[in-house]
């Protein structure tokens, strides 16, 4: 890379001699950097236009000079795999996974359009669309389709892609704003002018006067309508196009039925004229897209971003010194030093020091954990008190950070049920509206033909299905984000409908009543020549391989022996090799022998090898402190409640009678658990499964709504519809009573814009309502809709 001030003798793109004849300068971080032909000065464009600039500074070689074939497509640009980097996440072999921004998208009908356009589109696996974020999800597979393919589909039918990045997202947010003041301005001084222009129409203007102000509302109302109003007829134009009905269809009607109308008045000198009205019409609406814009933004999942959150360096050990190195260069095993006040670049491990992280930002609890040597830390969170040293454990899209991310937006991108219900019913409203305007039209043009166009016009616009569409999202939005505030994060989008028709819950045991922080209480030998901690080395090394909770409890022992060739037999146990003899520990009728277990108190594991048992392993695992009063506050709620887990009757039994649950089952394999809940489903129940280990994850996926535990496995909370953020049951019990509220406040928005529509349309269509009124109707419905839904956020 070449300085500010170095003279460049090689393309800084592609590296190859520059020509001594022309070239090719681009500014790139604010130095002129100079190309060698057109095609890359183009595709360097492009990377630094996509907020993409950094990929020059972290390339580890030069890029290929592209073909003017290639740059013939608009987008081959990001097919580049060093620019997928950024918004391309492999989820398989064969699915890949672009994370777009789709500008253009207004409603949606929009989100209807796009889904169907890209359905056609062959290797394309799955499209969802984000229309609060305008983002969008293509899961296609990589052998038969490309980003650069799909992105041409989708400007091909008028929605512009750009990769999802922070830096792109940043500059598409403020351009929108940018622009919607902009419109808003040029239709407020228009509003002002042409009123003021009316005033003299209405108060006698005649002949010469009353035809020149006629003309000079004309001047001031086209650009409101051509630039103003723009966005409506564009919208309704691709709806029509792709044969949807979406809400801007009967206002780009309304607009220009009226500006034609009132236009052709001024040229032919007869008739009235609307300019007033339709200028106010487009002000009035625009005013109300605006909030209506800047309220959903707010109540988005107010997350910092990725690129936010980490930092773009971190201070590497390498090569017996401390030195800076750019984040994407870390890898597992790395050993790296993060001072106090700076935020952990990659999830790792304690290794030296201690100190207290700041995690609010990831699980919702605003107090500094306390982080010790052995101690697990999470990208994103902050350093609060003293430097540490800490082993890379994961980087990238595989910390937990960028698993968060992904499942937010996936549950941002899934449409429940009920929003899709809600989108079918406005386009068959609007088809209504056409139906109803057209028929009010001809019974005015029958009694009053002068007034017939305008009272149609009204009719059109007080009828607008806005808030209809509005109810049912924005208050999932709402409710979504303040679920996530207080520690429980939805990853799919049917979650707040489900727990309002859930009846039963059923609980884990291990690590989800219980603390999961397993402690080993007792060893009790059975076979002579092995002591205590011989016996603890052999299960720390089996059991090093799992996640399960258990494994924790021989952390102590880890190190003491090396275990190979580990297999691990969900719900029952572990084997593996240690130094040429095979063993294996878990459930005793897995390893075999050693007869009856020592007591109930403890959950006891045995540990055997080849010719027999060897010991028993007795583990404590305490009650969650908050597990009693969560159980009696569902129970309260009318829930049935219900404990199935795979541990032995003697400590299930004894778990259910001090938590009061009266139904339970013990040593349930996980196919025991799928029937059992397949049964209980077949009876009617909606269940609610809470769950954290590799063995729940069938139940976990089978059940209505499943909540996975903040430690559980990466297994289970992938194949969990809700995630709890902090190590409590707590945000459980908040997340049904804020479905309660939920579905109070969506039949509210429904109530409020139906009864709107009743009231409305009779008095519009009697003539009552002139088009500016109608316009501050319609706008005053979508924003009591939205209001109404941001009290969830409270």
């Amino acid at each position: 890379m070449s300085e500010p001030n170095t003279p460049q003798d090689d393309c800084y793109h592609c590296g190859l001699p520059l020509p001594r004849g022309d070239v090719y300068p681009l500014e790139i971080d604010g130095v002129r950097r100079l190309m060698c032909c057109p095609g890359c000065q183009a595709v360097a464009g492009a990377i630094v236009e996509g907020g993409l600039s950094r990929f020059y500074q972290y390339r580890s070689q030069l890029s290929e000079r592209p073909s003017q074939e290639s740059l013939a497509t608009g987008f081959a640009v990001y097919d580049l795999p060093e620019l997928q980097e950024s918004f391309v996440v492999p989820l398989a072999e064969s699915r890949h996974q672009a994370n777009l921004l789709l500008q253009g998208i207004s409603c949606a009908a929009c989100s209807w359009l796009v889904e169907k356009h890209m359905a056609r589109v062959a290797g394309l696996i799955s499209v969802q669309v984000n229309v609060t974020s305008h983002r969008a999800q293509l899961v296609y597979d990589p052998a038969l389709t490309s980003p650069a393919r799909l992105m041409a589909e989708l400007a091909a039918i008028g929605y512009r892609p750009v990769p999802a990045t922070d830096e792109e997202r940043e500059k598409f947010e403020a351009r929108e704003n940018r622009l919607a003041l902009t419109r808003l301005g040029v239709a407020g001084f228009g509003m002002m002018q042409a009123g003021m222009v009316a005033v003299g129409l209405y108060t006698g203007a005649a002949d010469e006067w009353q035809n020149l102000l006629r003309w000079l509302s004309l001047l001031l109302s086209t650009p409101v309508v051509l630039f103003s109003a723009w966005p409506f007829f564009r919208a309704a134009w691709r709806s029509l196009r792709g044969g949807a009905l979406v809400m801007d269809v009967p206002v780009s009607l309304a607009i220009g039925i009226g500006y034609g109308a009132s236009a052709w008045a001024t040229l032919s000198g007869t008739g009235e004229v609307y300019f007033e009205s339709i200028a106010m019409f487009v002000f009035f609406l625009l005013v109300g897209r605006y909030l209506e814009m800047r309220s959903r933004a707010k109540s988005r999942i107010g997350r910092a971003n990725v690129a936010q959150l980490i930092p773009p360096v971190a201070t590497r050990w390498h090569e017996q010194a401390w030195q800076q190195v750019p984040v994407r260069l870390l890898v597992p095993g790395d050993r790296i030093r993060v001072d106090a006040g700076q935020s952990f670049a990659a999830d790792g491990r304690v290794l030296a020091g201690s100190t207290s992280v700041n995690e609010a930002l990831l699980t919702g609890e605003s107090r500094p954990v306390e982080k010790a040597p052995g101690a697990v830390v999470i990208a994103g969170s902050e350093n609060v008190d003293s430097p540490v040293e800490v082993e890379v454990t994961a980087v990238g899209s595989e910390t937990r950070l960028s698993a968060i991310e992904r499942l937010i937006e996936r549950a941002g991108s899934e449409k429940p049920q009920q929003v899709a219900l809600a989108d079918r019913v406005a386009r068959y409203f609007v088809a209504a509206v056409l139906i109803v305007c057209s028929v009010v039209f001809a019974l005015w043009y029958a009694l009053a033909p002068e007034r017939a166009l305008w009272v149609a016009l009204s009719v059109l616009v007080v009828t607008c299905p806005c808030a209809l569409a509005l109810a049912m999202p924005t208050a999932l939005t709402a409710a979504t984000e303040a679920l996530r505030r207080r520690g429980l994060l939805l990853t799919r989008g049917h979650v707040l409908e489900a727990l309002n028709h859930a009846n039963r819950v059923i609980f884990d045991k291990t690590g989800t009543l219980t603390s999961g922080r397993l402690s080993v209480a007792q060893v009790r030998v059975l076979r002579e020549g092995y002591g205590q901690d011989d016996l603890l080395g052999i299960a720390a090394a089996l059991e090093e391989g799992t996640s399960h909770p258990i494994a924790h409890a021989f952390a102590p022992w880890r190190g003491l022996a090396r275990a190979g060739e580990l297999k691990q037999t969900t719900g029952s146990g572990v084997t593996g090799v240690v130094e040429g003899i095979a063993y294996r520990i878990g459930r005793p009728a897995f390893v075999g022998g050693g007869g009856a277990v020592p007591d109930a108190e403890h959950l006891w594991l045995l540990l055997g090898d080849e010719t027999g048992p060897l010991a028993y392993i007795g583990l404590d695992d305490p009650i969650r402190p908050e597990a009693r009063s969560v159980v009696e506050r569902l129970q309260a709620r009318g829930l049935a409640v219900e404990l199935l887990s795979g541990d032995g009757r003697e400590n299930v039994a004894r778990l259910a009678r001090e938590l009061n649950i009266d139904q339970y089952r013990a040593q349930a394999s996980p196919d025991d658990k799928l029937t059992h809940l397949a049964q209980r489903q077949r009876g009617g129940d909606r269940i609610i499964m809470v769950g954290d280990g590799i063995n729940d994850v069938p139940v976990l996926s089978a059940a209505d709504v499943s909540i996975a535990m903040a430690r559980s496995s990466e297994l289970a909370r992938t194949h969990a519809d809700a995630l709890l953020l902090t190590d409590s049951l707590e945000p459980l019990d908040r997340a049904l009573q804020t479905a309660g509220r939920t579905a109070t406040v969506i039949r509210q928005n429904l109530a409020l814009s139906l009864l709107y529509n009743l009231l409305a349309l009779p008095l519009a269509a009697a003539g009552l309502v002139p088009p500016w009124a109608a316009a501050l109707g319609m706008t005053s419905s979508s924003l009591v809709v939205v209001l109404n839904a941001l009290r969830l956020s409270r």
